[in-house]
């Protein structure tokens, strides 16, 4: 019988927009802490959040809401994929970038490594695990970027964790290298979340912990992505206090829900998943004139408006053309035609 684990509390973030992986990635992570028959996390202490709700307001209002309902028995796991960058003048700062962000006003849309950290210290948990997934793309505004190198983590982290005890943070690759996406899952989630199902657990007592969950992803990410990417860990001083339950309290290993359990696909150079995914931005000039490309999460310009689509859901952006085009959630296999009206509708 599968019990929950009540001290858990987790956010888990997945920016998606021009990176729609990370969405993927968060969705899945956030399955399996969850599911009452892995880690066994009352549904309601998981916040999830992507695309429209992963914004800079929504990430730092969550992390206050989690200092709020936490106590010092608590376990609490934070997880973010999505853009990292580093600025060198006027001084070397970093951000992370939540949805929404805009290169310009970085203190209004995204959210700086010593603000992160603040944030985290109101945490009163003494069991903290923060999971950074941040791939830095160039200028993070072209679609040619996301091929890019990993950002290094944020340094105020790094020296917040350092101190050890029962605060750890785990780097998904070494600043030196690429990070790679994959189908369904990244080499890197897809890590956690078998280790979270009880493969990264030494003991087989029902619980999985947090150094063991770092060492498990540290061995599978390589072997995963052909010896190209390392998780950064430092976790020697660091306590490996329990973090999760891996069988809802049972003693034996249950693996993966079946829906999640396919090995994935890792792309074969860094970026050429979401760079399909998202394609280019596709124009169209006209009234009426539509381009669709077969790209989740492309940028549609139609007429004088847009039409922006993200992760299955599209949106009508600022419409003044002739004809314009709204769409709803999870739209698949639709086709556009080349003819417009009713006298031409059966031509075809």
């Amino acid at each position: 019988m599968s019990h929950l684990f009540e001290q858990g509390h987790a956010c888990v973030i997945g920016v998606g927009g021009d990176l729609p992986t990370t969405a993927t990635d968060a969705k899945g992570l956030a399955k399996v802490l969850q599911d009452p028959e892995r880690c066994a996390y009352p549904e309601s202490q998981v916040h999830f959040l992507t695309g429209e709700k992963a914004t800079r307001s929504q990430i730092l209002q969550t992390l206050e809401t989690l200092a709020n309902s936490t106590d010092d028995d608590s376990t609490v796991l934070i997880y973010f994929s999505g853009h990292g960058h580093q600025l060198q003048k006027p001084f070397k700062s970093y951000f992370l970038m939540p949805y929404g962000y805009n290169t310009e006003a970085l203190d209004e849309t995204a959210i700086s490594g010593s603000e992160f950290v603040d944030y985290l210290r109101e945490i009163p948990a003494q069991k903290l695990l923060v999971m950074l997934d941040c791939c830095h793309a160039g200028g993070l505004s072209d679609v040619s970027a996301f091929a890019a190198t990993k950002a290094p983590l944020p340094p105020e982290a790094q020296r917040m964790f350092a101190k050890g005890g029962g605060r750890i943070m785990i780097g998904s690759s070494r600043p030196d290298e690429l990070s790679y996406a994959g189908e369904p899952y990244s080499a890197f989630t897809y890590a956690l979340m078998k280790g979270l199902c009880g493969e990264g657990a030494t003991q087989q007592d029902g619980y999985i912990r947090a150094t063991d969950l770092a060492m498990y992803a540290s061995r599978i990410v390589p072997t995963l992505t052909s010896d190209k990417q390392h998780p950064v860990l430092d976790i020697e001083k660091a306590d490996n206090f329990v973090l999760a339950y891996y069988a809802g309290g049972d003693l034996q290993p249950k693996g993966l829900p079946p829906e999640l359990a396919s090995k994935p696909r890792i792309e074969s150079q860094p970026g050429e998943l979401n760079g399909q995914m998202i394609q280019t931005t596709i124009a169209a000039s006209g009234d009426g004139a539509v381009a669709v490309q077969n790209a989740q999460g492309a940028t549609i310009v139609t007429g004088q408006g847009n039409i922006v689509g993200n992760n299955n859901r599209v949106q009508t952006v600022n419409q003044k053309g002739k004809y314009n085009i709204s769409m709803g959630d999870n739209i698949q296999g639709l086709h556009i035609g080349d003819t417009f009206g009713a006298d031409q509708a059966d031509k075809e």
